[in-house]
Order: C-alpha cells, then structure tokens, then sequence
C-alpha cells in the first residue's frame, strides 16, 4: 500500500493535467456526434491525447485506413526510443499481461516518472503510475463526454488546448535548456521543416512529410549534435 500511496503522489500533476486535457476531449467527441461509450474505448484502447484528438477530425472527414495508420505511426514514433530506454527495467517483469500492458500505458508523462524514479522502486510503482495515469486520462475524456450531452458548451477552441499545451512543453524545454545546442537546434528544425512543408503542400497535408523531413535532418545531424553536446 505504501508504494501505491508513493505513485498516487507522483503522478497527482499528471491528475491535473489529464482530467484537464481529458475533458476538453470529451466535449469535443460529444460535440461531434460521438457519445461517452466511445471516449471510454478510445482512451483505453488509443489512450494518446495527440492521436485521439486527431481522430476526431479523421472520424468527422472520412479518412481512410492508411491515412489513419501513416499519421499514428509517425506521430507515435517517439515512443519507440521511450521503449528501448525502459528495455532493462521492463524485462525484469515476469508477469507477461502486465509488461504488454505498460508497454501500452508508457506515456511522455509516464515515462517521465518511470524513467526518474528511484533506484529502489520496484516494477509495482511502475505498474501502479502507469495504472493511475490512464485511468485519470479515461475518467476526464468520460467525463468530459457526459458533461457535453448534458451541459451546452461552446467548443470553439478546445481542440487548440493539446496544442496550447505542446507549445508550452516547447518553451520550457527551450528555457530550461538554453546552454544545450541540441535542443535548439531540434526546435528549430522542426519549426522549419514545418513551415516550408505548410507552404508547399497546404494546411492539410504538411504533418506527414513534415514529421519525415524532421525525422531525416535530425537522423543526418546527430553525430554533431552529439559532439556540441
């Protein structure tokens, strides 16, 4: 009990800023025509603010399969290096359906806490912080779903928040690392490779070659990122 206490107290800013996120999910999907039943499995099953958000739009427009699958893909890729990183603390776990599963519940915001967390702390806390973490997300995006078929909101602008949120990721990392060349040079590859890719290919269909052209120039540039470092 003590080491759930431990993750409880942990992740209580991750509590904050899920339900927060999380409802603003639910009313938009509400708003859109799809009910709590499908805010519930959808944030079990994708459980990815960014995903989930962009599969409103894919719902809502038709998208087909592989536009779906290429667009999760690349925007799921960061969490390949977040799986090689946890490969010799999560290999420790013997239980098969818990080590599928934390690899599934493996967060940016969980693998935050799972990656500095004590020494001697044991695969529990990691299970009992991914546990908590998903279930904050799936009662915010719930909630927020109920709220919207009971509550009349105006959802101008709550599909800005999960970018809101990024931007200040960004600016706080740019801050808080301002001796490091690497970062910034990361920041303003992706800034931009976006941008040239926005005026060539249009608003609706820059994210995927810009992520690419992002991924490239990085994968080109990472021995000297290394050695400015």
């Amino acid at each position: 009990m003590g080491i759930f206490k431990r993750a409880f107290k942990d992740t209580l800013p991750v509590l904050t800023g899920y339900l927060v996120l999380g409802l603003g999910f639910g009313i938009l999907l509400n708003s859109k025509g799809y009910n709590a039943l499908w805010a519930f499995i959808m944030s079990v099953v994708i459980y990815s603010g960014t995903a989930q958000f962009v599969f409103i739009t894919f719902l809502t427009s038709g998208a087909s399969l592989a536009e779906v699958a290429i667009t999760s893909t690349v925007m799921g890729a960061r969490h390949l290096f977040y799986g090689i990183s946890m490969l010799e603390r999560y290999n420790k776990i013997l239980n098969k359906l818990k080590k599928i599963y934390m690899i599934h519940a493996l967060t940016d915001e969980t693998y935050a806490l799972v990656s500095s967390a004590d020494a001697n702390l044991n695969e529990q806390y990691y299970f009992y912080v991914s546990l908590l973490d998903h279930s904050y997300w799936v009662a915010g995006s719930v909630l927020g779903a109920l709220l919207g078929a009971f509550i009349p909101f105006n959802t101008k602008g709550v599909d800005f928040s999960l970018t809101a949120l990024f931007i200040t990721i960004c600016t706080e990392q740019w801050l808080d690392n301002k001796n490091k060349i690497s970062n910034h040079l990361s920041a303003l590859t992706g800034f931009a490779a976006s941008l040239i890719c926005l005026a060539a290919f249009g608003r609706k269909n820059f994210l995927i070659p810009a992520m690419i052209a992002i991924i490239i120039i990085l994968f080109l540039l990472r021995s000297k990122l290394s050695e400015a470092n």
